[in-house]
């Protein structure tokens, strides 16, 4: 039998004969045990024969497809009392039938509960040699288990996870505060709470939709960088008016602004936004490297922050291949609300292989 090694574990906790009580339990049939993993050859009458041993059994059912009459591996027990079948569930749990151990857990008065998650939590990361046995009895300190499960594939192997459902959510809670993280059978587990697949999938769509939108934004940043365009090497004589005479030609101008200092003086440096990206275009194939009041203007597509840091970090490495720590990185100061648009903002010129003034 598989080994499992914790190094934490909370004590037991458990109701009278092994019957979950307390606040928040979830309810179940005292008398009747669901029999799961059942060899597809099991009877009802061996299934009979097993339990009747630890107590007065009154039925017994093997669950079977009703047009094949296959049995569906699962089947039903019910006793005459809580303390047979209590005592059957604390001794026959795992017990192999047909050299098949099977699970052992009491039927839920209401069936959606099991699968509602209520008190069930996930684990994965499971080394492959952790069974179902090993599994339960590794979380059974920390509360009554409902149902403890290790997934397999078609071969009987572990998938690496599984599912165990406590009868109250402290339990479940308890299991995970004290389990997540640990090491067992030297490895990193998680263990967190389960999610219905309906609740999985909105998680899922979710984030889809997330990434959707900031894709959709990041398209709206491309095309409105497309639009703009970085000056700098301005003469100080040149305002806003100037700035957009000199590039009107090329296109409808929808924003034009030079940049100053608090005190109201020209930083050299300012930005042209067009209605289209081939007006941009044609604007900066004419007008880059071209003498404005005797200097020559610098024109570029507007370019974010970090994009132009890591491309003129890039350039820099290419001309002198020597370490240089990030805070040396070529750096130009945030613009100030007042640029033109919310996207000259943060937007930074990126030159085409050109002059480019000092």
């Amino acid at each position: 039998m598989a080994q499992m090694q914790v190094h934490q574990a909370a004590a037991p906790v458990t109701g009278t004969n092994g019957v979950p009580a307390g606040p928040g339990a979830i309810q179940f049939v005292p008398t009747s045990l669901y029999v799961g993993d059942l060899d597809f050859n099991v009877t009802d009458s061996q299934l009979y024969d097993l339990f009747n041993q630890v107590g007065q059994v009154v039925s017994v059912r093997v669950c079977r497809d009703l047009s094949t009459r296959r049995s569906l591996g699962y089947g039903y027990v019910n006793y005459s009392n809580p303390q047979d079948a209590a005592r059957a569930l604390d001794v026959l749990n795992f017990t192999p039938l047909n050299s098949k151990p099977i699970r052992v857990m009491y039927s839920h008065r209401d069936p959606s509960i099991r699968k509602s998650g209520m008190a069930n939590i996930f684990i994965k990361n499971l080394d492959k040699t952790i069974d179902h046995k090993a599994l339960h009895d590794t979380f059974s300190s920390f509360g009554n288990i409902l149902s403890c499960k290790v997934a397999t594939d078609a071969s009987g192997q572990s998938k690496g996870y599984g599912f165990v459902q406590f009868d109250n959510e402290e339990a479940a809670q308890n299991a995970i505060d004290k389990l997540n993280g640990m090491l067992i059978n030297d490895k990193q587990v998680y263990v967190g709470h389960f999610l219905r697949k309906q609740e999985a999938q909105k998680k899922s769509e979710r984030e889809f939709e997330m990434k959707g939108r900031f894709e959709q934004s990041m398209e709206s940043v491309d095309k409105y960088q497309a639009l703009n365009l970085y000056i700098k090497n301005l003469d100080d004589s040149i305002n806003d008016e100037k700035l957009k005479e000199l590039f009107s030609d090329f296109g409808t101008i929808t924003s034009c602004k030079v940049m100053r200092d608090p005190s109201g003086i020209s930083r050299g440096s300012g930005f042209v936004a067009f209605s289209t990206p081939e007006e941009a275009s044609r604007a900066l194939a004419e007008m880059n490297g071209k003498l404005v009041v005797s200097k020559p203007l610098y024109v570029a597509p507007a370019q974010r922050k970090e994009e132009r840091r890591a491309r003129l970090q890039a350039q820099f490495t290419q001309m002198r291949p020597v370490a240089m720590a990030p805070s040396v990185a070529p750096r130009m100061q945030m613009y100030p609300p007042g640029a033109p648009g919310l996207g000259q903002q943060f937007l930074y010129g990126q030159g085409p292989p050109a002059m480019i003034p000092q």
